[in-house]
C-alpha cells in the first residue's frame, strides 16, 4: 500500500469458491485446490493463501505452484488448519497430551517445509483450538509456556519464513489464549523472535472490542503487521461480511494507518459468502471494487493537513466533516 497508484495483491478465502460447485463444474466428481484457484482468478484475485494440510490433499506443491502461475496469481502464504484433526479438540500447542502437542508442532513444520518448497515467506497461525471452555479446566501458566515454546520452535524451524499470529477472542473454544492485540503482542515480546508478527483480521478486531486502526498502530509499534484480512461484521461474532458493509469509516481509518505504517502486503478477504449463498465471484469482485474506492479515500486523507490538525486537537466534529466529505463528495 506504499503506492496508491498500484493496487495491492488481493486474495480471498479459497473454500468460498466451492459454492455452486456442481453447477460450475458439472462433470467433476472432485473439486481440487487448483480448480478453486482457477475460479478465484475470474474474480480478479491476484494472490492466494493456501490452507495446510487441507489444500494439499489432491494437489502437490509443484502442481499448485503451476496452477498459481497459470492463473496469474502469486502465493501470499500458507495458513495452518488444525481443526480437521480430532486430536486437537483440546488444543494444538496447549494440548494436555505432550505427544499431541508435538504432533501439532511437527505438522506445522511440514507446512513450513511445503511453504518453503513453493518459495513462500508467510505462515499464518490461528490457534482457535488453544483455549478453554470452563473454569478450572486449564493450567493457564503451563498453557502459556507450552504455546510460547511451540511457537518459538516453529519460528526457529526456518528463520527465512515469517510467522504471523492471527488473534480472535474465541471460537471454537469459549476463550482463546490469545484473544486480542495486547495479549498477542505480550506473547511475541516474550517469544522474542525476529521473524514473527501479527495478522490483523478486521472482524476479529471488532469482535475483540478494539478499534482496528488503534490495533494496527499498536502492532506496528511493538511488532510487525504481516497480514491484513478485510471483511466486516457487527462485533458480536465473526460475521465475515463484505468489506465496508457495516464499518466503512473504521475501514478507511485502518487503511490510513496501514499507509502510514508502510504495509505493502496482500489484502485478504476473509469473508463468508457461504452464509447467504452468495455468488463468490461477484462477492470477491465487490470487495475489490469497494477496497479500491476506500483506498482512494485513504490516500486523500493520509496527507490532509486540516484533518491532522483536527486530530491533534481531538476535534471530532471537524474530523468527521472532513472524512465524510472525502467519502461522500
Amino acid at each position: 500500500m506504499k503506492n496508491q497508484s498500484h493496487p495491492p495483491r488481493y486474495a480471498a478465502r479459497l473454500n468460498a469458491f466451492k459454492i455452486g460447485a456442481n453447477d460450475y463444474w458439472p462433470q467433476k466428481n472432485t473439486v481440487t485446490t487448483a480448480d478453486l484457484l482457477s475460479r478465484a482468478a475470474t474474480a480478479g484475485l491476484t494472490a492466494a493463501d493456501l490452507n495446510f494440510p487441507d489444500h494439499f490433499v489432491d494437489d502437490t506443491p509443484s502442481e499448485l505452484s503451476l496452477a498459481l502461475q497459470d492463473n496469474g496469481m502469486v502465493l501470499n502464504g500458507v495458513a495452518m488448519r488444525y481443526y480437521t484433526d480430532d486430536r486437537y479438540k483440546l488444543g494444538a500447542f496447549t494440548n494436555p497430551d505432550a505427544s499431541v502437542r508435538q504432533a501439532a508442532i511437527d505438522e506445522t513444520k511440514r507446512g513450513l517445509d511445503t511453504l518453503g518448497q513453493m518459495r513462500g515467506t508467510l505462515m499464518t497461525l490461528w490457534m482457535g483450538q488453544d483455549g478453554f471452555d470452563y473454569s478450572f479446566q486449564m493450567d493457564y501458566a503451563r498453557a502459556w509456556d507450552a504455546t510460547l515454546e511451540a511457537m518459538a520452535e516453529v519460528a526457529d524451524h526456518n528463520p527465512a519464513i515469517d510467522i504471523a499470529l492471527e488473534y480472535k477472542p474465541n471460537e471454537p473454544r469459549a476463550f482463546a489464549l490469545m484473544p486480542d492485540a495486547a495479549t498477542t503482542l505480550l506473547a511475541l515480546s516474550e517469544m522474542n523472535r525476529p521473524n514473527t508478527g501479527v495478522t490483523l483480521d478486521f472482524a476479529h478486531v471488532l469482535y475483540a472490542d478494539e478499534m482496528p486502526a488503534y490495533a494496527a498502530a499498536l502492532v506496528g509499534r511493538y511488532s510487525r503487521i504481516l497480514g491484513v484480512h478485510l471483511n466486516d461484521g457487527y462485533g458480536k461474532w465473526d460475521n465475515g461480511l463484505m468489506v465496508g458493509a457495516v464499518h466503512p469509516i473504521q475501514t478507511v481509518e485502518l487503511l490510513v494507518e496501514l499507509e502510514r505504517a508502510g504495509y505493502d502486503g496482500a489484502i485478504y478477504f476473509d469473508t463468508f459468502p457461504d452464509h447467504s449463498g452468495l455468488d463468490p465471484v461477484a462477492e470477491a469482485r465487490t470487495n475489490i471494487e469497494v477496497v479500491e474506492r476506500l483506498r482512494g479515500v485513504a490516500a486523500r486523507l493520509v496527507s490532509d493537513s486540516e484533518l491532522q490538525r483536527a486530530i491533534a486537537k481531538q476535534d471530532a466534529p471537524t474530523a468527521m466533516r472532513l472524512v465524510h466529505a472525502a467519502m461522500l463528495p
